[in-house]
């Protein structure tokens, strides 16, 4: 029914969206569009993580745009999506490592939230106050935040977007008291404001902007909560006793892996995602305002923003999951393209043992995502293997002399970047995409 409702739909060049879901990526939803192939989409984003944490009606750990429907895309293609511009509006955050408050959810504190005094399931709630007893049930008024920070910061912007400071106490809660003013909430939004907190461990700490997307992929094939599509957050769905609970083969089956957190999603960079419903199903959230390999505190400075993205069928890619083209400048040393002295040298040597022909290669990025880190990298690369039909020690080979793991979650989420062979990228029918990235 749905597919039938979007396809009767004139698809536009350019769709704005500021509307949100309640946590959960539900494929029987409604889409918003269709938007054409080619065409553009501007939207407003929310802050992931913190806010939507202490807000438990939301049920699933974010608060991600309404999914868009791409017109052509079907099941097995690929979606193609240049990300042209990744702007910051929030004037200031907060953020920090969590700890989890036992007796106040149903297996996972970032989906299933009970209130520890009614015991209502994702109650509503109300802000009292600021610091972490403010978020209060709308039924009963107990204190239900599922998480507490272990430490914690509150940081405001330059206005030229080039760095944060982390405040103190008094300044954090000035914030505080005009929580959705500061964070530029965007006016859909239900989450609550996690400067409300108002944390402050980290005092006069400096900070470099780099702002990207933690959440940016296709809608997955049965409904997960947003932050849980990917496998090593997806893998807290198996066997839970909660409504979204999922079986190993069910998780593989049908994520798509949107929630990376790799700091390389960023403007300039082009990010391929798989197509498992009709229409694809874009949606992006979880703007970061900064943030290294890894996510080792679990999060990092949520941001609201403005995104612009150019998307793209590609028929028949059959791509496992998300593949990325970083931009020059954040490909590592070893999978940067040669330049013409670097060409020139490998000729020479080539001629001296008698190579008749050198390979023309591009560089390709993998994301492969898993319970553990060990468990992601082996995942991408087989996604990348069976993309291109070689073996797995290929691959590890050429990912070692040509190429980097790098970490964009612990503890599980990786890219596998190399040089690959262009005839490999021919074949796919990446060719011409990635040497427009890379020309």
């Amino acid at each position: 029914m749905t597919k039938k409702i979007q396809t009767e739909k004139v698809a536009v060049d350019t769709l704005m969206v500021n509307r949100y879901v309640n946590g959960v990526l539900d494929p029987g939803k409604e889409m918003l569009g269709p938007v054409k192939d080619g065409g553009h989409i501007i939207a407003h984003t929310a802050p992931g993580c913190w806010g939507p944490m202490i807000t438990p009606c939301i049920r699933g750990g974010h608060e991600v745009t309404q999914p868009v429907y791409v017109e052509g895309a079907e099941p097995g293609d690929g979606i193609v999506i240049k990300i042209k511009s990744v702007e910051v509006t929030s004037h200031a955050t907060s953020s920090g490592n969590d700890s989890p408050v036992e007796g106040r959810f149903l297996g996972d504190p970032f989906i299933a939230v009970k209130c520890p005094g009614c015991g209502t399931m994702y109650p509503d709630t109300v802000i009292k106050g600021v610091g972490s007893e403010a978020i209060r049930c709308a039924n009963c008024d107990a204190d239900v935040t599922p998480f507490v920070f272990t430490n914690g910061y509150t940081m405001f912007f330059s206005d030229k977007g080039d760095v944060g400071i982390t405040l103190s106490k008094e300044a954090a809660e000035t914030i505080a008291e005009d929580g959705r003013g500061y964070m530029k909430t965007p006016e859909n939004s239900v989450q609550n404001p996690i400067v409300t907190f108002a944390p402050h461990d980290l005092i006069g700490t400096i900070a470099r902007m780099r702002p990207f997307l933690g959440q940016l992929g296709t809608t997955p094939s049965r409904p997960t909560p947003d932050s849980h599509n990917a496998g090593d957050f997806g893998s807290f769905l198996v066997g839970a006793p909660h409504e979204y609970a999922s079986t190993q083969e069910e998780l593989d089956t049908h994520r798509t892996d949107g929630h990376m957190d790799i700091s390389r999603v960023r403007a300039g960079s082009v990010l391929i995602c798989p197509v498992k419903v009709p229409g694809g199903g874009i949606y992006l959230g979880d703007m970061h305002a900064m943030q290294g390999d890894g996510e080792i505190a679990g999060h990092t400075a949520d941001v609201s923003g403005i995104v612009h993205l150019e998307v793209h069928v590609i028929k028949g890619l059959n791509n496992a999951g998300p593949i990325l083209l970083p931009t020059i400048e954040d490909l590592p040393y070893t999978a940067k393209p040669f330049t013409e002295k670097e060409k020139e040298t490998a000729l020479q040597l080539a001629k001296k043992w008698n190579i008749d022909k050198l390979e023309e290669s591009l560089p390709v990025s993998f994301v492969g995502t898993g319970p553990t880190l060990n468990g992601a990298t082996d995942n991408g690369l087989q996604r990348a293997a069976d993309l291109f039909g070689v073996t797995v020690p290929e691959i590890m080979n050429r990912a070692t002399i040509t190429g980097s793991i790098e970490i964009g979650r612990h503890p599980g989420v990786v890219t596998i970047t190399f040089l690959a062979p262009e005839h490999y990228l021919k074949k796919a029918g990446l060719l011409e995409l990635v040497k427009d990235q890379y020309s």
